[in-house]
């Protein structure tokens, strides 16, 4: 026994000892037993392999060639059926689709070792055709290698289906099993296409697949040590032929060899043939490792797009235009104004319109057009009926669509809405702007220049230009009602301010006329309530010129003044507070250019604020200095502080104030002048222990 036929027998046994390793599974399904009976098989046919490699005679060498090939006609059925079931989640519903061509693969294989066994077969002594014992196929063997050949595809086929419809742990689970059941069936199909080319069979071929038998039991062990390989359940495309390398290779490979063997034929050199189409062959399985590579697949795509595809619209310029221009628009007129312009620009649409859905959801308005006028857009409006069946009609239609083709009712309205200037201009095209699930307006473009189509492309940038627009038209209605809520709570802030000042103003005054009559003659009350009316009109004036600074600009009228007299008039004017000590440290000081009146209020809010802060036995102290160019004014007292919340938080924020009477407007407003003397304040503060103001202005105002 040569090295040759045991190499062969160890095959069998291997192949064999893979089969049953399956068997004892705890629980075998369809997919186990096929896999079981096609191990089995490829074992037996390796066995009549070895015993005719072994055998002498010609007869004898002959009938084991026969056995083998009666082994060999059970292998598309049964791997067809593995193929059908293995890994499959729907694997019933592909043995329903499949079962008229699973039986025509076990029925004529088989059938034709039995029918024409004699016929099928034939030994060629060494000499005739080659040097070593060849067997040639009759008509029957070549049609069952044809028949041969076609299960095979089609198993590989329903492999690389499987293959491709798993995805993570699944196809790691069962790449090894297809790799190893693609690489056996791949060198059958070389080795079946060899033989119907030549209508023989090699000894030295059948050698080259028992070994590859080997190295496929290989791989296959190595996915059986996988847990959970048979229990992967996927759910290939119902397409068969939709994608499928392995048509394609087979095709390609079968008219490359069939080429070269009319080449080899017409100038001779049979012997080479075999290596050349091992060599094609070869190729062909390099080639779809690399197009079944998803970095190779996504370079191609990348490649092909930029190199060979030229789009209809350069998308990157396109949005980088509608970027910058929509960025600049802060209303939602100048944003529908930007967009009909950009539209007619890219599409090159002479007819482009905006329409904008009112705030009560009820109606459409205009937004921006190309070819409307505001006067004549009234004369296109529709009945509020056929509005709402636009919009319930829009509801399910996130997409462009062409109005023009629709024969639907509210299709009719909306070409009403966007009437063609051009009986040559093409159709009219509605782009729904939907933004969050909720409908805010109609992109409408038509008249493109010479009636130009929409294509694919152009309805993809459409749909694309009309989302962004939505959503750009969304933050400007936000934020309009954002400003809106801003402006209703800081009314409502004012108001509250006046109706609780007024309200204790008209309280002051109603006492003073119920005391009117009575002390009317004496003169000393008449006096009091003149001060009393005065100082009440006083205190409504200096109220409304406060809060009008927040919404006027404010302006000042600089002089060259002495910061220091300044600060002694008011401190002289102020009314002693009782139980406060007050001091005062003022460095001489260059004259400093400022407007004295504005000033003035500054240091007033300042030397009040921190004297509503002190108790009685508070101390407060005033100092004025120069530094590096600068006058600064230091107001300290050692009264309740600020926490450091309210100090970066609400400080210098308008309403917002820590004394119990106060609105909060003073530092604001105090804030607001100094800066607009190009001055700054500085602020250093801790709770229950005081805080410091420090103002900073320039000598000489810019």
């Amino acid at each position: 026994m040569s090295s040759t036929v045991i190499f062969v027998f160890i095959t069998a046994f291997t192949s064999a000892a893979l089969g049953s390793s399956v068997v004892w599974y705890k629980r075998p399904s369809v997919a186990h037993w096929a896999f079981a009976g096609g191990m089995f098989t490829l074992a037996i046919e390796a066995v009549f392999f070895g015993l005719s490699l072994d055998a002498t005679q010609p007869d004898e060498i002959l009938k084991w060639q026969q056995f083998r090939l009666t082994a060999n006609s059970f292998l598309p059925g049964i791997w067809l059926l593995f193929s059908l079931t293995y890994a499959r989640g729907d694997y019933r519903e592909s043995l329903r689709r499949s079962r008229l061509l699973l039986a025509f693969l076990i029925l004529v294989p088989v059938s034709i070792p039995f029918l024409f066994r004699e016929t099928a077969l034939y030994y060629v002594a060494p000499g005739q055709f080659s040097s070593v014992p060849a067997i040639a196929l009759g008509g029957p063997g070549v049609a069952f290698r044809f028949f041969f050949l076609v299960g095979l595809v089609l198993i590989l086929m329903n492999l690389e289906r499987t293959y491709r419809a798993s995805v993570g742990t699944m196809r790691w689970r069962i790449k090894f099993m297809i790799l190893g059941l693609g690489v056996l069936f791949v060198v059958r199909a070389y080795s079946s296409s060899q033989a119907l080319l030549f209508r023989a069979e090699s000894q030295s071929m059948q050698t080259v697949v028992t070994a590859t038998l080997l190295i496929s039991c290989l791989l296959i062990s190595r996915s059986l040590f996988r847990s959970g390989h048979f229990e992967v359940n996927v759910y290939p495309s119902q397409a068969v032929l939709h994608k499928s390398f392995t048509i394609l290779l087979a095709g390609v490979y079968l008219l490359v060899v069939g080429v070269l063997a009319k080449l080899v034929t017409f100038w001779g050199g049979e012997s080479s043939f075999a290596a050349k189409a091992f060599l094609v062959l070869v190729c062909l399985v390099l080639l779809s490792i690399l197009l079944l590579s998803d970095r190779v697949r996504l370079w191609i795509q990348q490649f092909v797009s930029r190199n060979f595809q030229r789009p209809i619209h350069d998308y990157r310029a396109v949005w980088r235009t509608f970027s910058d221009r929509t960025a600049r628009c802060v209303q939602p007129a100048d944003l529908c104004d930007t967009i009909v312009k950009l539209v007619a620009e890219v599409f090159q649409a002479l007819s482009v319109t905006v329409w904008l859905v009112d705030e009560k959801k009820a109606n459409l308005k205009l937004g921006a057009s190309t070819v409307l006028l505001v006067g004549a857009a009234d004369s296109v409006k529709i009945a509020s009926s056929e509005v709402k069946s636009i919009f319930s009609a829009l509801e399910g239609q996130p997409d462009p669509f062409d109005i023009d083709a629709s024969k639907e009712s509210w299709a009719a309205s909306l070409r009403r809405l966007h009437p063609d200037e051009f009986r040559k201009g093409g159709n009219r095209i509605c782009a729904p702007m939907i933004a969050g699930d909720e409908l805010l307006g109609l992109l409408m473009v038509g008249d493109r220049v010479g009636g130009a189509r929409f294509l694919l492309q152009d309805f993809e940038l459409l749909k694309s230009v009309s989302d962004q627009a939505a959503a750009n038209l969304l933050g400007l209605q936000l934020s309009q009602k954002l400003a809106q809520s801003k402006q209703l709570e800081a009314f409502q802030a004012m108001s509250t301010f006046f109706v609780h000042d007024l309200k204790n103003t008209a309280s002051m005054l109603s006492l003073m006329l119920q005391n009117l009559p009575v002390h009317f003659n004496d003169p000393e009350f008449r006096a009091d309530a003149l001060r009393g009316v005065s100082r009440t009109v006083t205190h409504i004036n200096d109220l409304i010129s406060r809060l009008g600074s927040l919404r006027q600009g404010l302006t000042i009228k600089t002089v060259e003044t002495d910061l220091n007299l300044l600060v002694t008039k008011i401190i002289d004017s102020l009314p002693e507070s009782p139980g406060v000590e007050m001091s005062r440290e003022l460095r001489p000081l260059p004259k400093v250019s400022l407007d004295p009146g504005q000033i003035s209020n500054v240091v007033t809010n300042l030397i009040l604020n921190a004297r509503d802060a002190l108790g009685r036995g508070g101390k407060m102290k005033i100092e004025t200095s120069q530094n590096n160019g600068w006058a600064t004014l230091t107001v300290t007292d050692n009264g309740c502080g600020m926490s450091p919340a309210f100090l970066q938080d609400s400080l210098f924020r308008p309403f917002q104030s820590t004394k119990k009477k106060g609105i909060g407007i003073g530092m604001f407003q105090s804030k607001m002048i100094v800066e607009a003397h190009s001055g700054r304040i500085d602020v250093e503060t801790e709770l229950g222990k005081g805080t410091t103001f420090r103002v900073w202005l320039p000598f000489n105002l810019k």
